[in-house]
């Protein structure tokens, strides 16, 4: 293996895929789990030390929805704990210049001021839907500091939201909110079903950022950011969960009933994050995709691939 420029871990799914269609013809590995379990010590090791990466974008993670956060709880906590570990030791150990990671918006606190600013990342538990994977990736930032306290590592840390588009996971135990939405609804109309469940009443709010615009803007923080406190990067316009069903009926022409289980939990009602550290740097917020642009083309995409997708076993 030849030493690469950048490293890309998790550069199968959504945003490594979406970061591949802005940085072909570069010198990039993009490693996905089939080529190393970063869970394991020695086999990441080994691949770091053939990859000599200069720099690393961090996106490995085991991530799942409301209910695979609640059933296997400890195994978000202990494999993303052991894949952040592994990650930056590497890192330091291989001496790379500069390393981003990933964090996301559902690990702030359940009790807290909105909106989501990220000086109050650690000031409360967080809700008890995603506790075990909220833990990890907090742990996450805590190791990012501790290695620029201790070693002068130059790591820093990046905030999403709510993330979809092209190359998303579709199990529908394991996916996030719009693919498993866009899967049911699919499927649904092609197999001339008459409802479609959803749990909930439909009334939680969530932001949603393209996973294309993303992409873009990791890369942009990546130039641009120094510090040691991690930055909200995602879209923070909101949509009702109901609203998003309602899109995506409309673009896939579903004419069935939609059902919402209220004996079902919301999960977190809304999660609202300001961006304005983010945009004092220089992106703006024109630079994101309009949503219903956004999820058409992804829509679209999912009929025209239908059903070789990720998590939708043949």
């Amino acid at each position: 293996m030849p030493k690469c420029r950048f490293l890309i871990t998790g550069g199968s799914g959504m945003v490594g895929e979406a970061l591949k269609e802005i940085l072909i013809g570069r010198n990039v590995t993009f490693l996905s789990s089939r080529e190393c379990d970063l869970r394991d010590e020695m086999k990441a090791v080994t691949f770091f030390r053939k990859c000599k990466p200069k720099y690393v974008i961090h996106l490995a993670a085991r991530v799942g929805g409301i209910k695979a956060n609640s059933d296997y709880i400890a195994d978000f906590f202990t494999e993303n704990i052991r894949i952040n570990t592994n990650v930056l030791e590497c890192s330091r150990m291989m001496g790379v210049k500069k390393a981003i990671s990933v964090l996301s918006t559902c690990i702030y606190p359940a009790k807290v001021k909105y909106p989501l600013t990220e000086d109050q990342l650690h000031n409360g538990f967080p809700h008890e839907s995603n506790y075990g994977y909220a833990f990890a990736k907090r742990a996450l930032d805590v190791m990012s500091r501790a290695y620029r306290k201790q070693y002068n590592c130059n790591f820093i840390t990046a905030i999403s939201n709510n993330l979809f588009g092209k190359y998303d996971n579709f199990d529908l135990d394991n996916s996030h909110v719009i693919p498993a939405i866009i899967r049911k609804i699919h499927e649904a109309k092609i197999n001339d079903k008459k409802e479609v469940i959803f749990w909930g009443d439909g009334s939680a709010k969530r932001e949603f950022t393209y996973a294309k615009d993303f992409a873009k803007a990791l890369l942009f923080l990546f130039e641009k950011y120094e510090g040691e406190e991690p930055v909200n990067l995602g879209n923070t316009k909101e949509y009702t969960i109901k609203t998003v069903v309602g899109l995506v009926s409309k673009m896939l022409d579903y004419k069935g009933k939609i059902i919402w289980d209220k004996t079902k939990p919301n999960g977190q009602l809304k999660k609202p994050s300001s961006n304005k550290k983010f945009l004092k740097l220089g992106w703006k917020e024109k630079d994101y995709t309009d949503f219903e642009i956004a999820l058409k083309e992804t829509v679209d995409w999912v009929v025209y691939n239908y059903p070789n997708l990720r998590g939708i076993k043949i």
